[in-house]
């Protein structure tokens, strides 16, 4: 039974009850709303329990939000799709092509997730060891690569690089999250391993600690192989030196936005309510508390990003912020 159907029926329930003179307390119902979040060392998770642990959440007295780790970006959405998760994480670009039924191995529309605000930049991070000779992207050819969560939007926009480069086949892939990855990194195991997630990430910091590591600059392929062109929702970013231990110089990349989405099924007053909590000035310093990532997280950025159809209840309220 869908929330929409299921909320007005425990309201006529509760009706029928204080009308025959009969306690209600015993019966009050509080809503569970499940956010998607991600693996384990990603900023996805840290998204979901930032909010659920944030007290002006934990205090709203008609519904709780629950935190639940995924493989990441592409689970959400097709969780989120099914009604499986309420609110995600799930990246811009990941919303635009299933919204088009335009997944890689996936002709499946979902058209049952919507926009809710943007949570920060997402940039490609390919980790390798220094001394081994791996200077761009075409080195890791015949090379063991971690790419990340099968499953995950790391996976995903791995295998859409490296497939328009030509490279997907010609790598040894090893499916795994980030902390695994680092390890298997850290014990040779891997040549490189790539993530798709804010900087600075736990997962390099681990990596640094055992090897002397280094970030591959990989915005001169997406340039000179046409990718932006291809895939218009990506960005240029750079990563500053300094970032992580032995990378002293900058390494130009790019990114994707991660938005908040929500269910159609979630009414239009929770998305509201929630945006209104977690966009405040005490909520945005809340989640920069949380992660250093969230910095730009704001109500002039609140929509930067989405190509896409927003939750009525977002609408609402980027509307009244002026954003819209």
């Amino acid at each position: 039974m869908s929330r929409k159907l299921f909320v007005p029926l425990i309201g006529v329930f509760l009706f029928l009850m204080h009308s025959l003179g009969l306690p209600t307390e015993a019966f009050a119902v509080k809503q569970r709303y499940v956010f998607g979040g991600g693996p384990a060392g990603g900023t996805f998770q840290v998204v979901a329990n930032a909010i659920q642990v944030y007290t002006p959440v934990k205090k709203i007295p008609d519904f709780t939000v629950r935190a639940q780790s995924s493989a990441g970006s592409i689970e959400n959405l097709r969780r989120v799709n099914a009604g499986k998760s309420d609110f995600a994480v799930v990246y811009s670009g990941h919303l635009y092509q299933g919204r088009k039924g335009r997944l890689k191995h996936d002709s499946k529309v979902y058209n049952d997730v919507l926009a809710l605000g943007y949570l920060y930049g997402a940039p490609a991070q390919l980790v390798v060891r220094k001394g081994m000779g791996i200077r761009s992207v075409s080195d890791l050819e015949g090379k063991k690569v971690g790419v990340g969560n099968a499953g995950s939007g790391a996976f995903a926009n791995c295998e859409l690089f490296f497939t328009h480069l030509g490279l997907w086949d010609k790598i040894e892939r090893n499916a795994m999250g980030y902390n695994d990855a680092a390890a298997a990194f850290g014990n040779r195991q891997l040549d490189a391993f790539w993530l798709f997630t804010a900087f600075p990430s736990g997962a390099v910091i681990m990596a640094s600690q055992t090897n002397t590591i280094d970030l591959l600059g990989i915005e001169a392929a997406a340039l000179n192989s046409g990718f932006y062109q291809k895939y218009p929702y990506f960005t240029k970013v750079t990563i500053p030196g300094g970032t992580y231990r032995g990378v002293d110089e900058d390494r130009h990349s790019f990114q994707d936005s991660a938005l908040w989405v929500a269910s159609a099924d979630v009414p239009d007053e929770v998305v509201y309510r929630l945006l209104s909590l977690v966009y405040s000035e005490e909520g945005i310093a809340h989640m920069v508390s949380q992660k250093n990532t969230f910095r730009d997280m704001s109500i002039e950025n609140g929509v930067k990003g989405i190509v896409t159809p927003m939750h009525p209840g977002a609408l609402k309220f980027w509307k009244e912020k002026g954003v819209l």
